[in-house]
């Protein structure tokens, strides 16, 4: 393998570049570019600034404050395989009916049932719920799966079920 070597003239311009002792024709390989402007590193910069202002916006607002806090106050057990469950619920907008998820879990840590419990809307920030939960099997414990503020039509206080 040969050793690339630029050669010059008396007046230090390159007049081509030699490898394995042949000249080879001037621009043949391109130049090697030029330097990048001052402007290209401040459009890079903001370009950085912008798309680091927006990770920082989405990630405030998915993994910020939840909008809906659950504290489970206490649970019972009731004869046939039912749990009557206690629960705070704390709203940023308590005028918006919500939904929570409530389950019971058996001794094997299994989930034994499950019920949606509407919220409805108006009162005070945090609101006491309690409710029933009917379990196929013995069940020793309860909490709040999750809630949301997409109610399902089928559990709003507008629309009743026929029958």
């Amino acid at each position: 393998m040969g050793l690339i070597v630029p050669i010059t003239d008396d007046g230090g311009s390159k007049r081509g570049v030699t490898i394995a002792g042949q000249t080879l024709p001037e621009g043949r390989y391109g130049s090697r570019g030029r330097a990048p402007k001052r402007r290209t590193y401040w459009i890079v910069g903001a370009l950085a600034l912008i798309v680091g202002a927006a990770i920082t916006y989405l990630a405030y607002t998915n993994l910020g404050n939840a909008p809906i806090e659950t504290t489970r106050t206490g649970f019972e057990n009731l004869p046939g395989n039912s749990m009557r469950m206690s629960f705070d619920i704390t709203r940023d907008h308590p005028e918006r009916a919500a939904v929570c998820i409530v389950r019971v879990r058996g001794q094997d840590g299994s989930e034994g049932g499950r019920k949606e419990v509407l919220i409805p809307p108006g009162g005070s920030a945090t609101t006491s719920v309690t409710t029933i939960i009917r379990s196929t099997n013995d069940p020793v414990t309860a909490d709040v799966f999750g809630c949301s503020y997409q109610v399902p039509e089928y559990l709003s206080t507008t629309t009743r079920p026929s029958g």
